[in-house]
């Protein structure tokens, strides 16, 4: 794949083709299987609108697989609900951003439990990525200064992907989404949240779902967007 400028900055080229989503089946979520997990690799996946899961084969062991889901779960910044009880929570926490990238991705790892696809592999990758300002972490505090809860993501020009949450104290996860809605929100230019998949937890605070056509015209529509969180390091990638 040829370079890419995106607003994060310029995307070396990858030696990967990886296979467009447009030429997808409708319904179809697993575009591809193969190539790498190398940073370069996974932003240019991003830019096109995929994102990185180990997928399970026949033989019972595990590839790297390509996913572009259709319907596409996404969140309207500005159509997230917080519930009264849910404003009154976040009274009780303290919330930072990119402090503790590692920490809250294996929280999200553990969280996951048997099955999870977040690997050692990917922790490397993503904190990589973390380095050079283009992944990103909400870390949520209790009141006895312990990690409650958090969730991390790639950012990419105007894409925020979010990857895993996870939540020790309760509500703490909706906190880490509801505070990173409001960071997104308060920067200029278009956005768009990517939640993957939706679900039902993700639904009842506002996540909806969009054709994948819809959602990489979206996509393309942000790319060159000033990232909230800055411009990532691109020439140390």
């Amino acid at each position: 794949m040829q370079a890419l400028t995106t607003g994060s900055g310029r995307i070396p080229p990858s030696p990967w083709e990886l296979r467009d989503p447009h030429q997808v089946h409708p319904g179809v979520d697993l575009a591809c299987v193969g190539a790498d997990l190398e940073p370069v690799t996974v932003l240019h996946a991003y830019a096109m609108g995929l994102f990185p899961m180990q997928v399970d084969t026949e033989l019972g062991e595990q590839e790297l697989g390509w996913w572009s889901p259709d319907p596409r779960g996404i969140l309207r910044l500005e159509e997230i609900i917080v519930s009264r009880s849910l404003r009154r929570s976040m009274q009780k926490f303290t919330v930072t951003f990119d402090q503790e990238f590692v920490l809250v991705m294996r929280a999200c790892w553990r969280a996951g439990g048997e099955g999870n696809w977040i690997t050692d592999e990917f922790v490397q990758t993503y904190s990589h990525l973390h380095e050079r300002g283009f992944a990103h972490s909400v870390e949520v505090w209790n009141s006895e200064g312990e990690l409650a809860g958090g969730l991390y993501g790639i950012e990419l020009g105007g894409l925020f992907a979010g990857e895993s949450m996870f939540h020790l104290d309760r509500d703490a996860s909706k906190v880490a989404l509801v505070t990173l809605v409001e960071k997104l929100g308060n920067c200029v230019g278009p956005r768009l949240f990517d939640v993957q998949w939706n679900t039902d937890h993700l639904e009842s605070m506002g996540a909806t779902q969009i054709d994948r056509g819809d959602y990489l015209k979206e996509l393309a529509g942000v790319l060159n967007t000033q990232p909230c969180f800055g411009p990532g390091q691109s020439d140390l990638l």
